[in-house]
C-alpha cells in the first residue's frame, strides 16, 4: 500500500513538473492558430473567432471528476460569457466522439475540440505525460479579439476557475 501511495505521489510530482516547465504563448503575442474537429464533427479554427474574446481551456480527459466539474462551471456561466461576447472552447486529446458523448451526458452547450495527436496542446505548452500517454495539462488562455494572448492560467483549480476567468475577462475588456 505504501508503495502504491508513493508511486502515485511521484507520478503527480512528475505531472506538475512537466506542466510547470513547458513554455506557454506569452501575453501580447499572437495566439497560435489551429484547426480541430468539434464534438459535432465540424472543423473549427481559431481564426473563425477573430473579433471575439475566446476562452481556450485545455483539460486532461472527458468523464473525469475535475474535468467534469470544470466543464459544468463553464456551462453554468455560459450566459455570462455570451453577454461579454466571449466564446468558450475546450481542448483535450480525446476524440470527437468522446467529446460528443461527454457533451450529451453532461449537458454541455459549448464546443469541445479534439486534439488526439496533441499538436495544439503542445503548441500551447499544455501537454503532460501520464503513464506513457499524452494528456492536455489544465491551462487556460484568454485570447483578445485581435487574436493575441491576453491572459494565461497554468495549473488551474477547476472549482473556482470559471469565476476567475469571468472576473479577469471583465477587467481585460475595460483596458
Amino acid at each position: 500500500m505504501k508503495n502504491m501511495i508513493l508511486s502515485a505521489l511521484v507520478s503527480l510530482g512528475t505531472f506538475a513538473l512537466m506542466a510547470a516547465t513547458q513554455i506557454q504563448p506569452e501575453v501580447g503575442r499572437p495566439a497560435p492558430d489551429f484547426s480541430l474537429t468539434t464534438s459535432d464533427g465540424s472543423q473549427v479554427s481559431l481564426k473563425d473567432y477573430r473579433g471575439k474574446w475566446v476562452v481556450l481551456y485545455f483539460y486532461p480527459k472527458d468523464f473525469t471528476s475535475g474535468c467534469t466539474m470544470e466543464a459544468h462551471n463553464f456551462q453554468r456561466d455560459l450566459v455570462k460569457y455570451q453577454e461579454t461576447g466571449a466564446v468558450i472552447l475546450g481542448v483535450s486529446v480525446d476524440t470527437a466522439q468522446s467529446h460528443k458523448d461527454f457533451c450529451a451526458k453532461e449537458g454541455l452547450n459549448f464546443k469541445l475540440l479534439a486534439d488526439p495527436d496533441a499538436k495544439v496542446s503542445t503548441e500551447y505548452g499544455s501537454i503532460m505525460d501520464y503513464k506513457g500517454s499524452k494528456l492536455a495539462a489544465r491551462n487556460t488562455f484568454i485570447i483578445n479579439p485581435k487574436g493575441e494572448i491576453a491572459k494565461v492560467y497554468t495549473g488551474v483549480k477547476p472549482a473556482e476557475h470559471s469565476e476567475q476567468v469571468l472576473k479577469d475577462l471583465a477587467e481585460l475588456k475595460k483596458s
